[in-house]
């Protein structure tokens, strides 16, 4: 009988703080031995002049959702999942879509429904949160926190979607009371409505003004707002996408005041700028996010704030709409800027780039790397020591990576159920050439070796503000307050 199911042998081996050659032994699923030297495994994989690095973690991506107003992204739960483990990923935490009227619990049956059966790595959920009625901050969230699903987003623009300030200060202390971590999309709705109808009113109409309708501004004022919310009643905030310099510099000094604050940003804001947007008839449509794509010098300042720490997150917001009339061209062949489904494919890519243009580069180092594809995000959700590491007793979620080998990114060349990539013709170095979860080789060769709804559900812990001491103002202290008790 061999001691390992799985040997992981002769590879150079890298976690968020570490380097090291070493030997990786595998029983049951998990990682039960690190050693210059493993024999006696089933299998061995050799990895000579490869990179054994833990299986991504991708935390930001729409997955079977529907939109506020009913388009569904492209990619369900296998074409989803399939493509994040191409891309290096064996976790992925994809958004549960509450729209007004919607219980909580209703929401979660659909989305197990949805995922149960078909992805082929392991899965949870954030919820968003549009609709906080007292039920759902009294009952429906706590059960979902009960059953792990400890994170949240809600959102300060769209109409449908928004919450108002006074809401969100209730959706921050219960989240707090739950140890919970709420997710924002920071945009001032206002501003950006504002944008829009002038630029409607005078003809600006093209896709390409959508960068233009959702001005730096905007996105800046609700950064601080958010943090200045979340500050006010001590809770945790995550602040997705940031696409400006004033916005990571918000979060950055939020974070040095003791705030529990985080920040995240994605590969379209590193590789890709406004100016992609300006194509001829519709094509700026396949350009269109929201926040949308800035410029090369906001490019180089988000940069810096993950080389330095000041943004945690690196995800990819995958929110896959096909270049047709399901996806960007719904409304029309020829849409206006408001007419757009807004949001880019991107998660085989998220990964492939950031080690190319991070890692080979020099900009940041290998256990950087690993701390912004998976480590930061397993701690962040609730999901380290399990994911995230290479750990005796970890989950055996690995990703093998040819340092060395180049490849000219095509939309044919990847597995998500899209017509086009924002990505096409970049030229990366640097792939995870074979996948493993939870100690089952799930790609290797090229080929996929999973089976649909071989991933299971992760319940996760609470969220864990390490370092971050927060502070408690004036107002909500009862020795300061003439003993009243606010929350």
């Amino acid at each position: 009988m061999s001691d390992y199911d799985l040997v992981i042998a002769n590879g150079l081996a890298a976690t968020a703080t570490d380097t090291f050659r070493a030997d990786i032994g595998i029983r049951d699923g998990r990682i039960v031995a690190i050693a210059e030297e493993l024999e006696g495994g089933a299998r061995t994989i050799d990895a000579t002049a490869k990179l054994v690095l833990p299986g991504g973690i991708e935390s930001h991506c729409h997955i079977a959702q529907e939109s506020a107003s009913g388009i569904m992204t492209s990619d369900d739960y296998y074409t989803g999942s399939v493509s994040a483990a191409f891309g290096g990923n064996t976790t992925f935490i994809p958004f549960a879509a509450q729209h007004r009227g919607q219980t909580i619990a209703d929401v979660l049956k659909t989305y197990d429904d949805r995922a149960a059966p078909k992805s082929v790595i392991d899965y949870s959920y954030h919820l968003i949160v549009s609709d906080p009625t007292e039920a759902v901050l009294k009952e429906e969230l706590p059960a979902a926190f009960e059953r792990g699903i400890t994170s949240f987003k809600v959102f300060l623009t769209y109409d449908l979607l928004k919450v108002e300030d006074e809401q969100m200060l209730d959706i921050l202390t219960v989240a707090r009371e739950h140890g919970a971590l709420t997710m924002v999309h920071a945009e001032n709705n206002a501003l950006i409505k504002w944008m829009s109808a002038r630029l409607m009113d005078k003809d600006y109409s093209a896709p390409k003004y959508h960068a233009v309708s959702h001005p730096r501004a905007a996105e800046v004022e609700a950064i601080n707002r958010g943090i200045a919310l979340a500050g006010f009643v001590d809770a945790p905030l995550l602040i997705v996408h940031v696409s400006t310099e004033g916005g990571a510099r918000a979060i950055a000094d939020a974070r040095r005041e003791g705030l529990k604050i985080y920040g995240e940003t994605c590969p379209q804001y590193l590789f890709l700028t406004s100016e992609d947007m300006d194509r001829p008839g519709a094509e700026g449509a396949k350009f269109c996010c929201s926040p949308p794509l800035r410029d090369t010098e906001t490019q180089d300042v988000l940069w810096r704030y993950l080389q330095t720490g000041g943004l945690q997150l690196y995800s990819s917001d995958h929110a896959p709409y096909r270049y047709d009339e399901t996806g960007k061209l719904v409304h029309s062949k020829d849409p206006t800027f408001k007419q757009v489904a807004n949001g880019l494919p991107g998660i085989e890519m998220r990964a492939p780039l950031l080690f190319s243009e991070g890692v080979r580069t020099g900009r940041i180092s290998l256990n950087q790397f690993v701390s912004l594809t998976a480590t930061n995000a397993a701690k962040m959700f609730g999901l380290h020591p399990q994911k995230g590491t290479i750990a005796v007793g970890a989950d055996a979620d690995l990703a093998i990576w040819d340092p060395d080998e180049t490849r000219t990114v095509t939309a044919g060349g990847l597995h998500d159920n899209m017509d086009y990539t924002p990505f096409e013709g970049l030229e990366v170095t640097g792939w995870p050439v074979t996948m493993i979860s939870r100690g089952r080789v799930i790609v290797e060769g090229g080929e996929l070796l999973a089976d649909a709804g071989q991933g299971t559900f992760l319940k996760r812990a609470p969220h864990e503000p390490a370092g971050l001491s927060g502070r408690t103002p004036p107002e909500l202290d009862p020795a300061q307050s003439f003993g009243a008790k606010i929350v």
